[in-house]
Order: C-alpha cells, then structure tokens, then sequence
C-alpha cells in the first residue's frame, strides 16, 4: 500500500495551502490519521492526528493556524494551513496508523514558505 500526499508548494509567508493524502489501496482498521514534517537537518515532528473518534491534537506551533481532517474508513486524510511561516517550510508526510499500531507513511509532499 502506497501512501500519496500532494498539494505542496511555494507560498509567500501568510498564505494557505491544503494538503492532501490518499491511499493506492484500501486500508482497514486505521484508528488514527496524522502529518509530520521534517525541516532540513531537523528530525521529524508531529504537526496534527486525529483519531477514529474525532480528537485531534496538534503541535503548539501550528495551533490557531493549522487544521486535520480526514476520514479514517475512506483513507484519506487533509491538513489545512493558514498563516503560513518560514518556519514552516518542511516536507510534509502523511501517516496513517491502524488499531494495532502498524504505520504507513506517505512519500512527503514539499512545503515552502517565502518570507
């Protein structure tokens, strides 16, 4: 099963983008939808999860600004990114996670933000 995450790209600081993921396949049993990010020379962070129960939890960073959506059983997940920051430019991965903890993580999808 591939993960595919797209809907990156260049924008100016303050601007939004929407990212996307969607499986080559079906996935059973994913309990909990996700995005990472990995800045250059940085390690990889959570950025947002959500659960099949609809809680959500974010990075202190992108909170106000950032939001997660998805639907679990339809394996897609979306991250909604508003006011956007140079500190915010990272590769996004999507990550999906099923009820007995197996991961699988998208390609990445390239977020740059201008100032």
């Amino acid at each position: 099963v591939q993960l595919q995450a797209f809907g990156g790209g260049l924008v100016q600081a303050g601007g939004s983008l929407r990212l996307s993921c969607v499986t080559s396949r079906r996935l059973f049993g994913i309990t909990v939808l996700g995005w990472y990010r990995q800045a250059p020379e940085k390690q990889r962070e959570m950025v947002a999860t959500i659960t099949d129960s609809g809680t959500t939890n974010y990075s202190d960073s992108v909170k106000g600004r950032f939001t997660i959506s998805g639907d679990h059983a339809k394996n897609t997940v979306y991250l909604e990114m508003n006011s956007l920051r140079s500190e915010d430019t990272a590769a996004y991965y999507c990550k999906m996670t099923t009820y007995n903890y197996r991961a699988y993580w998208g390609q990445g999808t390239e977020v740059t933000v201008s100032s």
